[in-house]
C-alpha cells in the first residue's frame, strides 16, 4: 500500500478501530452462544444460527458480485479448508459451553502460535533461537491457562486446544488459495461446512424445542459472526497488516469484561500469568514476521 504519512496513519486507524470491532462481535458471538447453551443443545444452536450465517454472507456475496464465481466453493482447497474451519469452530463452541469465555478465548488466541510451530516444521520456514523461544512461551502460557494438573480441572479446555490447533491449520490453508477466490466465498464455505457438521452433530445430540427468545438470541448471534467477518476483512484491506494484527487481542479485553458483568468469572493468578504469556508471545511473533517480510522484500 503506497500512501501518504497522513494518509498511512488515516488507514491504520481505520484498521484498528475494524480490527478491534471484529473482536468485540466475535466476543458478543461467544456470550450469547453461551447464554442460549443453558437451554439447547451445543449441535442444534451451531445449526440453527449457521443457517442465519449462510443466508447473510450469500447475502453479502450476491451485492457484491461474487455469486457468478459460486463454482469456486468446489475448488478442493477452498472447499477443504471450509470443513477444517468448520470441524474447529464446532469443537471451539461446544467447549465455549463448558469454559469460562476468557479461558476459551485466551487458548483459541494461540493459533498464531502454532501456525509458527507448524510452519517451522512443515513449510521449512526459518524462525530463529528468538521466535522459539517465544512459541514455547506461549505454549508455557496456554498450559496456564488449561492448568491440567489444577483440582477441578475441565476436560472441555482440551477440546478448545483442539479447535486452537485447527484454527491454525485452516490459516496455514488460507495462504494457499488462489488470491482471485473473493473472500466472502471463502468465508460461505466455512458457513455451509459449518451446518453440514452441526446438523449431524445435533443428530446425535438431539433436539429440543425452543421459542421466540431462543430464536432472536441465536439470530444476534449470526448477525455478530457476519459483522465480525466483515469487520476482520476490511480491517486487513485498510491498513498496515503488522499494525492492524496485535489489535487481535483486544477479544480478551471484550471477553474478561462479558465474563466478569454476566458470569463473573474472574480468572485465577495462573490464568493471569498464562493470559499474559499467550499475548506477549504472541505480539513478539507478530513483530518477529513483520521484521522477517521487510528483511526478504525487494527495495
Amino acid at each position: 500500500m503506497s500512501l501518504g504519512g497522513s494518509a498511512q496513519l488515516a488507514a491504520n486507524r481505520r484498521g484498528i478501530f475494524a480490527m478491534t470491532g471484529a473482536m468485540a462481535a466475535f466476543i458478543v458471538n461467544d456470550a450469547l452462544i453461551k447464554v442460549v447453551s443453558r437451554s439447547l443443545p451445543a449441535g442444534q444452536m451451531i445449526f440453527v444460527r449457521g443457517m442465519v450465517v449462510v443466508a447473510l454472507i450469500l447475502a453479502v456475496a450476491h451485492a457484491t458480485g461474487a455469486t457468478a464465481r459460486l463454482g469456486d466453493l468446489a475448488r478442493r482447497r477452498v472447499a477443504l479448508r471450509g470443513i477444517i474451519d468448520a470441524s474447529a469452530t464446532t469443537l471451539y463452541l461446544a467447549s465455549l459451553v463448558h469454559l469460562p469465555i476468557a479461558n476459551a478465548t485466551a487458548i483459541n488466541l494461540a493459533a498464531p502460535l502454532f501456525m509458527t510451530l507448524f510452519a517451522m516444521l512443515f513449510m521449512n520456514e526459518k524462525v530463529g533461537p528468538a521466535g522459539a523461544l517465544a512459541v514455547l512461551a506461549g505454549f508455557v502460557g496456554v498450559l496456564l491457562v488449561i492448568q491440567p494438573r489444577a483440582a477441578g480441572f475441565n476436560a472441555w479446555a482440551l477440546v478448545c486446544l483442539a479447535a486452537t490447533l485447527l484454527h491454525a491449520v485452516r490459516d496455514l490453508m488460507t495462504r494457499r488459495i488462489a488470491a482471485g477466490v473473493p473472500s466472502i466465498l471463502i468465508a460461505l464455505a466455512s458457513a455451509i461446512a459449518a451446518c453440514v457438521i452441526a446438523g449431524i452433530y445435533s443428530m446425535v445430540e438431539g433436539w429440543r424445542p425452543f421459542g421466540l427468545i431462543e430464536a432472536a438470541l441465536l439470530g444476534a448471534a449470526a448477525v455478530a459472526v457476519a459483522t465480525g467477518y466483515y469487520f476482520i476483512i476490511a480491517s486487513f484491506r485498510l491498513g498496515d497488516v503488522a499494525v492492524i494484527a496485535p489489535f487481535r487481542y483486544s477479544a480478551l479485553l471484550f471477553a474478561l469484561l462479558l465474563g466478569y458483568v454476566v458470569w463473573g468469572d474472574v480468572p485465577n493468578p495462573l490464568a493471569w500469568c498464562g493470559i499474559g504469556l499467550v499475548i506477549g508471545a504472541g505480539l513478539f511473533v507478530i513483530v518477529a514476521e513483520r521484521r522477517r517480510a521487510n528483511a526478504v522484500a525487494p527495495p
